[in-house]
């Protein structure tokens, strides 16, 4: 069992109870701790146009990065691109016209978020050779945690991506650049699903700046801790991943795929069964004192 406070936002998230309920947080908070939602949870239970986005939206959400980058590779985020609909984010791909750029949707936490965290979304990933993703990124863009970075594509020659899901994170130093992010076999997990095929949760819990545990629906499926793991290089002058992050969903048509020559066609980009990453919910929790011994646990 796991442990979650009745947060003020909790109570009163839209008047009503939360999709993810009755699904319990696959980690304990620790001693004397309790979890607390934070404000930037979203089960995007409203109607967001491309364009028009509610307040529901707005008060959490920028339609677009932190900062005034468009984007890897052929990516060119657009803020016509993320809309809500039935329940679900959508995040879609298209071809900017007259241009080999992609066109993609992104969208940003307003607030910006510290450990001890933990972060879940439910996500079905596009069936695009384009990254499907859910990460934590410092307003510097010197330290990342990726929650989910997927490509779901079906096309030829992509089944080792498909059924495989990026689970990592990144350290930077930007001038000149340097980047660090683990490449043990564990940072690609599969278990033979393909994720383009229905809804998951993918979930990280960013216990301190030396630990981090990532969980696939609910079960916990790689662990990275330590210096050696998370800074070796010592980017981060001995502080690791302690900086307060943004939350991030996105697509992206990253350089080293595009560069090789795995970039979405336009035949691939017109099918629109193909080309939107669709999210149920995101949930993010922070670790805090327990001043209510009797909170209930929350049951598997």
């Amino acid at each position: 069992m796991a442990y979650v406070s009745l947060s003020f936002f909790g109570l009163t998230l839209l008047g009503r109870a939360a999709d993810w309920d009755d699904i319990a947080i696959p980690v304990e908070a620790g001693a004397g701790m309790q979890w607390q939602l934070q404000d930037v949870s979203d089960d995007f239970n409203y109607i967001a146009t491309p364009i028009e986005k509610p307040a529901q939206f707005s008060e959490r959400w920028h339609s677009a990065y932190i900062n005034p980058w468009m984007g890897p590779g052929k990516t060119e985020w657009n803020l016509g691109h993320s809309y809500v609909t039935n329940g679900h984010l959508g995040i879609h791909a298209s071809r900017k016209a007259g241009s080999s750029k992609v066109h993609t949707g992104i969208i940003s936490s307003k607030k910006a978020y510290q450990f001890p965290l933990f972060i879940e979304a439910k996500v079905k990933v596009s069936n695009q050779v384009l990254a499907s993703n859910v990460w934590l990124l410092s307003a510097d863009s010197t330290e990342e945690i990726d929650v989910l970075e997927a490509y779901g594509s079906d096309r030829p020659g992509q089944e080792w991506y498909a059924d495989r899901v990026h689970l990592s994170h990144h350290v930077f130093i930007r001038s000149p650049f340097q980047d660090y992010q683990p490449t043990d076999d564990g940072s690609w997990f599969t278990n033979g699903t393909l994720w383009r095929d229905s809804f998951h949760r993918f979930g990280v819990y960013w216990r301190d700046p030396w630990h981090l545990e990532y969980y696939i629906d609910g079960k916990l499926v790689r662990t990275v801790s330590g210096k050696k793991l998370i800074d070796p290089k010592d980017f981060t002058n001995g502080t690791g991943l302690s900086k307060p992050m943004h939350v991030i969903i996105n697509m992206e048509d990253q350089s080293w795929r595009s560069d090789e020559g795995i970039t979405p066609t336009d035949e691939e980009l017109a099918d629109t069964s193909k080309g939107i990453m669709w999210i149920d919910w995101i949930r993010v929790y922070r670790a805090i004192e327990n001043k209510s011994p009797d909170t209930k646990p929350l049951q598997k």
